[in-house]
């Protein structure tokens, strides 16, 4: 495997960290672990909502927050490897019931890295959303 995959799975893994954080201080950690200080996040709306394009740490986290409070009892899991090249990587990803392992969620994510490997922008795109959510 590749310097530039480790790199890429690296910060993949970091990012699962941060969505899957449930406590403020290990969110906030791992948030500040995973984006460089300006990272954004940018997602699509989801049905009749706002959509998500939020800069820093700590608005970071509060979108974060507000996905837990939505779907309370999911984790993000990986769906398929991690793919990159140059500064940018892409993955899917599921959003899975620890109750029943149903994934009713899933979409696919790009992200830029800095030098470090930690993550300056990431662009969502949602593939498969229940409806009303």
């Amino acid at each position: 495997m590749s310097a530039n995959i480790d790199r890429y799975e690296n910060a993949v893994a970091r990012y699962f960290e941060a969505w899957n954080a449930a406590e403020p201080e290990a969110l906030a950690k791992t948030v500040a672990a995973a984006w460089t200080a300006d990272g954004s996040y940018t997602d699509p709306p989801p049905e009749g909502g706002p959509p998500a394009d939020v800069r820093g740490h700590e608005a970071i986290a509060a979108v974060i927050t507000a996905a837990h409070a939505q779907f309370p009892g999911f984790a993000f899991r990986l769906a398929g490897a991690v793919d990159g090249h140059h500064d940018t990587a892409r993955f899917s990803w599921e959003l899975v019931s620890e109750a029943d392992g149903s994934a009713p969620v899933a979409g696919s994510d790009v992200i830029t890295l800095d030098a470090e490997g930690r993550i300056r922008t990431v662009l969502g795109f949602l593939d498969r959303v229940p409806a009303g959510a």
